[in-house]
């Protein structure tokens, strides 16, 4: 069996976009040349191809890859961009065959993450996704990774392969980076604890990339967070404490960018800088008003908010850039009930600055509960949990008139949490002090 060396890495680039019948939008195109921009990547060359189901070989069919390779002759490209998640096999043998660097669109994306990442979390956590991608292409692809260690003194005999040796150190700096993400998840926990405590709101801002969130959170906060015309130009998860109106103080969240096809193990890798998602009290979907791809950006932010267990959140959508809009001003949408769906607003502008204000004001009023419980004695497990998340505002130890002592508890949570606690632990209703228990819901 033959081996080739890996082709080192380039910023000249060729593209394969692979489209289907189920998938052929232009904008898809469009999107990925973005990607390839955000990255660094000089773009000489587009190759379309037209694929139903996947080549178990080279993903596309023989033909186009012929055609594929002579453009990457033609241009002299150092790089061939895949607009499509290959498998290790796929990536190896199309490096084979174009002799020259394939990426897929989970490298592409981990790219960018890595040029953009600026916290210690953020670092920690693109690193661990890089390295679990590139653990599963350590596969005899590499001709170095068959040489062997060995031949000291007492070490002579057959040795350590270098593959073995990555595979290891790769699978030890992986322990080391989940404990260290492990330790910033407790700390992180632990300001989420003094805010519940403090009772001051949470509210997260999320949308596509480039929507103009980290402008929205800019022009709310008068914070000076990086915002750009680029995708992914905000990565680490920034809050901030600002005052809504005279002692009525929340924390806003600006988060990472969505996009569509946003590879699983990145959502996975990121899930805890997306626990500020998980627990906000109300989510801000910033849209993106001026774009002609709106309607569909919404429904794949959809999707990733499922994919986090955040789809039933309290939502506030913003249509963002409405100064690009001729003819739109700022305004207030409300349904059928008189309820706000949606705030029309240019963060670049300030233009619906005060209309979002009073609509966060009216949507954060009724959002926090208060629940009395009488947790019996050996519900002692139950309480553990209930203090840790930092929702008990008081608690009396009752020994005297109760059939069985235990703890009067008076909770402070999120309508929307309080729901998750009742789903979760159904045992709840058994305890509540029901002449002051809220309705449940919303």
């Amino acid at each position: 069996m033959q081996f080739f060396e890996r082709h080192e890495g380039g910023e000249h680039a060729v593209l394969l976009h692979v489209v289907s019948r189920q998938a052929s939008r232009a904008e898809d195109l469009d999107e990925f040349r973005e990607l390839v921009d955000s990255a660094g990547g000089s773009i000489l060359g587009v190759c379309l191809a037209s694929r139903e189901a996947p080549d178990p070989r080279l993903y596309i069919g023989k033909g186009k890859a012929e055609e594929l390779a002579e453009l990457v002759r033609a241009t002299e490209a150092d790089l061939v961009v895949v607009n499509a998640q290959l498998s290790p096999s796929q990536e190896r043998n199309l490096e084979k065959l174009l002799e020259c660097r394939v990426l897929d669109r989970t490298g592409l994306i981990l790219d960018i993450f890595s040029q953009r990442a600026r916290s210690h979390e953020g670092k920690l956590q693109v690193e661990l996704a890089q390295l679990k991608h590139l653990s599963t292409r350590l596969v005899r692809g590499w001709t170095h990774l068959d040489s062997q260690r060995g031949g000291a003194i007492g070490l002579r005999g057959p040795g350590e392969t270098q593959l073995e040796l990555d595979r290891r150190l790769i699978h030890d700096r992986i322990k080391q980076l989940q404990e260290r993400i492990a330790k910033v998840r407790r700390q992180r926990l632990e300001g989420r604890k003094g805010r519940q405590r403090s009772d001051v709101p949470l509210v997260s801002l999320v949308g596509y990339t480039n929507a103009g969130k980290s402008t929205l959170f800019n022009a709310l906060t008068s914070a000076d967070t990086f915002a750009a015309n680029q995708l992914f130009a905000t990565l680490d998860t920034t809050l901030r404490r600002m005052e809504l109106a005279p002692n009525q103080p929340l924390v806003l969240a600006d988060t990472v960018g969505f996009i569509r096809h946003l590879p699983t193990e990145l959502v996975t890798a990121f899930r805890s800088t997306l626990e500020e998602t998980l627990e906000a009290d109300l989510l801000i979907h910033v849209v993106d008003a001026a774009s002609d791809e709106r309607d569909r950006q919404m429904t794949d932010v959809d999707v990733v908010l499922k994919e986090i267990g955040a789809d039933r959140l309290p939502r506030l959508t913003v249509m963002n850039k409405i100064d690009q809009i001729e003819g739109r001003a700022p305004q207030i949408d409300r349904n059928e009930a008189g309820e706000i769906e949606r705030v029309w607003v240019s963060a670049r502008t300030g233009l619906g600055m005060d209309e979002l204000r009073q609509a966060l004001l009216e949507r954060l009023s009724p959002i926090r509960v208060t629940v009395n419980v009488f947790l019996p004695v050996t519900q002692g497990g139950l309480r553990a949990r209930l203090i840790d998340e930092g929702s008990v505002l008081t608690e009396q130890w009752q020994d005297e008139g109760v059939a069985e002592p235990g703890w009067q508890m008076s909770l402070r949570l999120t309508q929307a949490r309080w729901s998750q606690w009742q789903k979760h632990h159904p045992e709840l209703q058994a305890y509540l002090q029901h002449e002051h228990a809220p309705k449940t819901g919303g």
